[in-house]
């Protein structure tokens, strides 16, 4: 490392304290700070040595009257409070440090077109070099478009042509098949979101495929709340030769669901098996623990993070995995 870095220099580190410590000129260290390909790879690391000597921080702001960027990606959030939003954001923020970035988050009620605007405006005037949608609203990615135009837009697991959605769904279906079950019900997400769309296609094709059909649709808001407030009516479909097994839309319904069943008096699974998706960390210690199915929610963001910044797309995002537990059975 260069001489100059046995003292650290006083006072506030600029870009000129950084070229004096790394030996080389003030624009050598702006071009590594914008990734110029350019650079020598032993100069590069000669820079970064330096920064990271003189614990130099990337004043993002400065940065970007110059060049536009300020290496910061936008989330816009919606639901935050339930697992997966709450989980995308932790591993968009992951992918994105990963790619030398750094996230900002605004939240926003997805069912409100004009809220979800001015969120990402917002997140606009901050400079973000582009924004990933969390559960978005079928609605709302048409006039995101439009507020800003010149601004990549990218859905998280829940654009319409997301086959990860579909296949997690038809393998649920695929699982309550195996134990016997024809006569399967569908607790469905909000019918106007891009990841509930996606869910049902894949149920419907699971059971169109086996010649089967719907035993029922229901729908909630992925709250548990809403799962618990389907049960009774999931209970009288199934008093009335309906369903003897349930596919929710997400973990949290389905455990509304089995709480719900339970107070209407059908025991989960020795009279209705229940199937979710997501993988909730709790998943495993409801009683009876949940049979659900695994979504590589990390091979998704990064997926989203590079369509955001143009870059090759990653290795595909691992298959769903089904997760066999304690709340589906053999069909009585």
């Amino acid at each position: 490392m260069h001489d100059d870095l046995r003292a650290r220099p006083a006072g506030r580190i600029g870009v000129r304290e950084v070229a004096r410590a790394a030996g080389v000129s003030t624009q050598t260290v702006s071009r590594v700070l914008n990734d110029h390909p350019g650079i020598r790879d032993d100069t590069r690391q000669r820079v970064l040595d330096a920064m990271q000597a003189l614990d130099y921080r990337v004043n993002n702001a400065a940065r970007a009257l110059g060049t536009r960027r300020t290496r910061t990606i936008g989330i816009l959030v919606s639901d935050a409070a339930m697992y997966g939003p709450a989980t995308g954001v932790i591993a968009l923020e992951a992918a994105a440090r990963a790619a030398g970035r750094w996230v900002t988050a605004a939240y926003a009620d997805a069912a409100d077109e004009s809220a979800v605007v001015e969120a990402v405006q917002h997140l606009q005037a901050q400079g973000v070099d582009g924004v990933v949608v969390l559960a978005p609203h079928a609605r709302t990615m048409t006039a995101l478009t439009g507020a800003a135009p010149n601004l990549p837009v990218i859905g998280l697991h829940g654009a319409d042509d997301d086959a990860l959605q579909r296949d997690a769904a038809s393998l649920a279906v695929a699982h309550l098949a195996e134990l016997g079950h024809e006569r399967i019900g569908h607790l469905a997400g909000p019918d106007d979101w891009f990841e509930a769309l996606a869910r049902a296609e894949g149920f419907d094709a699971a059971l169109a495929a086996r010649g089967l059909r719907p035993a029922g649709v229901w729908r909630g808001d992925w709250s548990a709340a809403s799962g618990f407030a389907a049960a009774a009516a999931v209970a009288r479909a199934a008093r009335e030769g309906g369903p003897t097994a349930v596919f929710a839309a997400n973990d949290q319904m389905a455990l509304g669901l089995i709480a719900g069943l339970a107070d209407q008096g059908i025991a989960v699974p020795a009279r209705m098996s229940v199937v979710g998706v997501d993988d909730n960390p709790d998943a495993a210690f409801y009683r009876p623990a949940l049979t659900t199915v695994r979504l590589d929610i990390a091979g998704e963001a990064a997926r989203c993070i590079a369509a955001v910044l143009g870059l090759d797309p990653p290795a595909a995002p691992a298959a769903p995995a089904l997760l066999r537990r304690a709340s589906s059975a053999p069909a009585r």
